[in-house]
């Protein structure tokens, strides 16, 4: 299946890399972000992408004109370079769709520009490219399927380090609570769709806005509520984060185990 990857914003959260490369391009060990993403959805076998370009789209352009698998494989060339043996696993076998959508389009209008192509797709994924997760993908996607919904999407409890005032309506604090005691789950920006998502769209629109009333309306909008491990991007911290679990060997979005991660399906 298609994989639709948002890869076009401007990323002004973190804005001392974004404005040489725009975000999804932003290196976690020796790859962007959006290549982890990209081998996330390829070990479940989605090796047909999509990209949403917009803004220094060119730079995502030049880096898979001028990508070489072969540098991240141990092989033997010979032949003066002419003949490569893989040793190990092969390189990505990806195909590359670089649509330019524009610099200031938000993600709705981004996946309204890219429509014709997954229009022939039985359903398709979509991401923000700018997170990292270790949902069990085959899971949620036959759960998905079976419901015959039209949308889901990964939720997760947002990474707060607030304490949360149960207050009464004199004023009487019952409780505090950590934000991982809450039961507020947020939008964790891994998507899969069918094709009749269009039908709930309208050009200009934001897609978790209008777009998912009314899906809700119609009961054909279901979420996964994940607690395992997910890390978006969004700061310098968040990078570093993620940077220091690629330095010490921890990427669970990399294949570790998630069956103790399975999603729970919601409506």
């Amino acid at each position: 299946m298609k994989v639709v990857l948002f890869c076009g914003g401007l990323g002004t959260r973190i804005r001392e890399y974004s404005e040489s490369v725009p975000k999804p391009m932003i290196p976690v060990g020796a790859q962007p972000i959006m290549w982890h993403v990209m081998d996330y959805y390829s070990r479940y076998g989605h090796r047909d992408f999509v990209l949403c370009l917009g803004y220094k789209a060119n730079v995502v352009k030049d880096y898979f004109l001028n990508y070489k698998p072969q540098s991240q494989v141990d092989c033997v060339v010979s032949n003066a370079g002419g003949r490569i043996e893989y040793l190990g696993k092969l390189p990505e076998d990806w195909r590359i769709a670089m649509i330019d959508t524009g610099v200031w389009r938000n993600i709705g209008e981004r996946l309204w520009a890219v429509r014709k192509q997954v229009e022939n797709q039985s359903y398709f994924f979509a991401n923000y490219s700018d997170g990292l997760c270790d949902i069990d993908l085959g899971d949620m996607t036959q759960s998905f399927l079976e419901s015959g919904k039209v949308a889901a999407f990964v939720a997760i409890r947002p990474p707060l380090t607030y304490h949360i005032a149960d207050i009464a309506e004199d004023g009487r604090v019952r409780e505090f609570r950590s934000s991982d005691r809450t039961d507020i789950w947020i939008n964790g920006g891994y998507f899969i769709f069918r094709p009749e998502i269009f039908n709930y769209m309208r050009e200009g629109e934001e897609l978790v806005l209008d777009p998912f009333k009314r899906l809700i309306a119609d009961n054909q909008l279901m979420a996964f509520k994940h607690e395992g491990f997910w890390r978006s991007m969004d700061t310098l911290r968040d990078r570093q984060v993620l940077e220091d679990m690629v330095e010490q060997g921890r990427m669970p979005w990399r294949g570790a185990d998630t069956m103790a991660n399975r999603p729970r399906k919601v409506g």
